[in-house]
């Protein structure tokens, strides 16, 4: 395991700020938006007057909620939880989300990057040892803003941006040594299989180089003398009922072309929900044989930082 020091570790962000760079990053961001080119969509409507595309997000971002979150994998919760915030919205759509309500539905209120930028102080003041940015893809921009307001108010703890790996390179370009974590979601290894379950035709190829651009960035995961993750990669794998073969194929990726040493969570938690309903193969839960079969598959292809639920 990669070990930081407990109090040598300080945020990308920070370094850019002392730069004086931050700025013009925001403005590179922002004409992101002007002909909308955030995430693999390219809607190219211009969200700066409120035109809307895939994501149906104009100039302000959604937050659906804002909390110390203990749900989390044990290196980003620690003892004082994970400063959660979901945006609502998503460029991914996903039938079966999980979070269906906030995705599909867009539950949540618009804000500007300034009052997103104090939920980021609010949740460093509750004691909180990241902030964990979940669904961002469609957001980048925004963030970007919110991020340099913040890092100017004091915000000094690591960034983690909690994706579902369909981001654009342009996107990740902007965010290189501004996110110290990186957590995306790493659902289906062809983009056939997922397309049965979302408007996005290209979800694999996509998240692939993603994947790879994100590890580039911050490498393997280091985890400080607290226990505490503060810079790399962080995978999460759903393991979808019936699709074995798709978490297999994930697993040797990870291995072969991104790093053994990966962190990844293999997570058991699939519901049917949402749509899911109309897809009989997945309209049930994970069985715990084939939880445990996805576990075997991950060791068999070199990966060891595992994490996910305990069975007894």
């Amino acid at each position: 395991m990669m070990i930081a020091e407990k109090t040598t570790y300080k945020p990308g962000y920070l370094n850019l700020l002392e730069t004086g760079k931050f700025e013009e990053r925001v403005k590179q961001a922002q004409r992101l938006l002007q002909n909308c080119r955030v995430c693999p969509w390219n809607c190219r409507v211009n969200r700066l007057a409120g035109e809307l595309g895939k994501c149906q997000t104009g100039r302000f971002p959604l937050v659906s909620s804002a909390f110390p979150h203990f749900g989390e994998e044990a290196p980003l919760v620690g003892l004082h939880g994970s400063g959660t915030i979901f945006m609502a919205g998503c460029n991914l759509l996903c039938d079966f989300c999980q979070n269906y309500e906030i995705s599909h539905l867009r539950e949540g209120r618009e804000v500007t990057s300034t009052q997103l930028g104090r939920l980021m102080l609010d949740l460093q003041d509750m004691g909180c040892h990241n902030i964990n940015v979940v669904t961002p893809s469609h957001v980048v921009p925004q963030l970007i803003e919110a991020l340099y307001f913040a890092a100017q108010q004091g915000l000094s703890i690591p960034l983690v941006y909690n994706t579902s790996a369909y981001d654009s390179l342009s996107s990740l370009a902007l965010l290189n040594g501004l996110v110290d974590i990186y957590m995306p979601d790493f659902k289906f290894f062809d983009d056939a299989a997922f397309a049965r379950y979302s408007p996005v035709k290209n979800y694999a190829t996509i998240a692939k180089h993603a994947i790879k651009e994100m590890h580039r960035q911050v490498g393997d995961l280091q985890i400080d003398s607290r226990g505490i993750a503060v810079r790399g990669l962080l995978i999460r794998h759903l393991v979808m009922p019936g699709y074995l073969e798709q978490s297999r194929k994930i697993f040797h990726f990870i291995a072969r072309e991104i790093s053994p040493n990966t962190y990844v969570n293999i997570m058991a938690q699939y519901r049917p929900h949402g749509e899911a309903f109309r897809y009989p193969e997945i309209n049930r839960v994970l069985q715990h044989r084939e939880f445990q079969q996805a576990i075997q598959m991950a060791r068999e292809a070199g990966l060891h930082r595992l994490d996910g639920p305990i069975f007894h």
